[in-house]
């Protein structure tokens, strides 16, 4: 066992002592040890229950022959960090998880680990820290929140976030929306929606490094307990015969995950966060491999914000093991990967039931014929960019329209909420990609303004920052290279026409080579002073199409 460099020899008896002092007995310490992650802090509703989570979790381990050990992780909750300097630190914090789990887990020798996350950023950064740890692991999350209920209707934190568009468009009075804010998120768990946490869940579990249901039981149910209590046994299995999450994370597997994504429409984030999880397994993945898998699978699942499910009504229906099993016929997964539960994909499908065809449609009555991500190129993103397609209207899937030209986040909403914008407008904000941010800051807030203004059929929204999974319409980010590196995206100027066209995966700026050429030499990246983890992000952060992943 790896655990025998900590404990076993006379030599040790030092280190036996240490563990001693926490309590431990001889016979504890004979058995193997497993690391427990948790990310519980009281600061995130995704993880202020977690601290019961963990409790089942070392329950299933020592049921099952191990010494559970728990250590913990930090955590931002991107919602309440939203629009302000706080989003700067959100994608910088996966990094710092994963390499936060490397240390401690490296330093003490674990024979196994749990990883219990729940939000954006925690979710990848624990994968990439299993990968690159490759001892045995299962993750088990918190589990999603359940919709809240607002005068009849289901809600959920867009519904605020859009609401606060409303009030500004005169369609909601402040004191409705003051009501919606006490009502919209009604307890524990991953905001409702296919946001990026509850996105990255999913797929966790598509990739077979969760347990089933891992992606889709509600944080409050007492089912989330029970599986949390089996992730602890089975990692004991696993350890036992061996499977580490290299055995399962193959690039079939990786394949598999984003044949999910694309019948989820799933945030995306899964676009920065998929590729940087792969990479630890030391597989490459391509933005055209989300666009092949595209054109492969359809738009099965309609969730929040897109549609009118939550993931409760996913689990309902069967979660993801059914939506894989309604995969399966389209041939589109490699059955023979192995799962966390030590058995291949084709056996636990063999279990599953899809109960619901509404929320689960049919191939022949899906949502839509390609799938939920799209990856667009062009003489604006030559390097690529991303939209949710599945969120966007028909009518703004072709669009060619003058460019708003904003240099942050906050200018752009300060105009957007005052109005500024006119229908036909393509607004551009630049200078918050990995490095410009730096840190890649989401625009839930004017995504939300624009929608909830009215505007989601008549202005789309072009970023080299990134998007919340609560986002929809025509947003379309990751805009590589990014204008930091005087990618095309700087070289915009006000009124220059922009031309985006989804269905021909197109994005461009209607602007002669010889114009931007010549804006091209009259540029200067503009200075920010950086300090801290910023400042090593800056410097250390790859573009957005390789996951914005540190540099090796």
């Amino acid at each position: 066992m790896r655990s025998d460099r900590t404990k076993k020899a006379m030599e040790k008896a030092p280190h036996r002592s240490l563990l001693k002092a926490n309590g431990l007995t001889d016979e504890e310490i004979a058995r193997p040890f497993v690391g427990v992650v948790n990310s519980a802090n009281e600061l995130i509703p995704g993880h202020i229950h977690l601290r019961s989570v963990a409790d089942a979790v070392k329950a299933g381990v020592r049921m099952a022959g191990g010494t559970p050990m728990e250590f913990p992780v930090i955590g931002i909750c991107d919602g309440i960090a939203m629009n302000h300097a706080g989003m700067h630190y959100s994608l910088p914090s996966r990094e710092i998880i994963a390499d936060s789990i490397e240390l401690v887990a490296m330093g003490h020798a674990f024979d196994a680990l749990v990883f219990i996350p729940n939000c954006d950023k925690v979710v990848p950064g624990m994968l990439m820290a299993a990968l690159r740890l490759n001892v045995p692991a299962v993750v088990v999350s918190g589990g999603p929140m359940l919709a809240g209920s607002h005068r009849g209707r289901p809600v959920d934190l867009i519904s605020v976030f859009e609401g606060v568009g409303r009030v500004k468009a005169g369609t909601m009075t402040p004191s409705e929306l003051a009501e919606l804010e006490g009502c919209a998120c009604p307890g524990a768990g991953s905001c409702a929606g296919m946001f990026t946490a509850n996105s990255m869940n999913c797929l966790t579990e598509a990739l077979g490094l969760g347990l089933p249901g891992n992606g889709t039981i509600p944080a409050v149910f007492a089912e989330r307990i029970r599986l949390a209590k089996h992730a602890g046994m089975k990692v004991m299995e696993l350890l036992k015969k061996g499977i580490k999450p290299r055995d399962i994370a193959t690039p079939a597997a990786f394949t598999n995950a984003m044949a999910v994504d694309m019948a989820l429409g799933c945030s995306t984030n899964t676009v920065l966060h998929v590729p940087a999880v792969a990479y630890e397994a030391g597989i490459e993945l391509d933005l055209d491999d989300f666009n092949a898998m595209s054109a492969r699978v359809p738009h099965l699942c309609s969730l929040s914000p897109a549609g009118p499910h939550h993931i409760e009504d996913l689990h309902r229906a069967g979660g993801i093991q059914a939506v894989m099993k309604r995969l399966a016929g389209l041939r589109v997964l490699d059955m023979k990967v192995m799962t966390a539960t030590g058995r291949t994909l084709g056996e636990n499908l063999r279990e599953a039931s899809i109960l619901d065809d509404d929320v689960i449609r049919t191939v022949r009555t899906a949502y839509h014929k390609e799938g939920g991500i799209a990856i667009l190129r062009g003489t604006l993103a030559p390097d690529g960019a991303v939209v949710k397609q599945s969120g966007v209207l028909p009518e703004m899937m072709k669009r060619t329209g003058p460019a708003r030209v904003f240099d942050s986040e906050e200018k752009a909403a300060k105009v957007i909420l005052a109005g500024g914008i006119e229908r036909g407008d393509v607004v551009v904000i630049r200078y918050e990609g990995p490095k410009g941010g730096p840190g890649m800051r989401e625009m839930l807030t004017p995504t939300s303004a624009i929608a909830g203004m009215g505007l989601d059929r008549d202005v789309a929204l072009i970023t080299d920052g990134r998007f919340s999974g609560g986002t929809r319409g025509a947003a379309i980010g990751h805009c590589s290279p990014e204008a930091a590196e005087g990618g095309p995206i700087a070289l915009v100027r006000e009124g220059d026409m922009i031309r985006i066209d989804i269905p021909r995966r197109r994005l461009d700026l209607l602007v002669g080579d010889k114009e931007l050429a010549a804006r091209k030499r009259d540029w200067k990246p503009p200075r920010k002073k950086l300090t801290g983890v910023l400042k090593r992000y800056a410097r250390m952060s790859l573009s957005a199409d390789k996951g914005a992943r540190y540099e090796d």
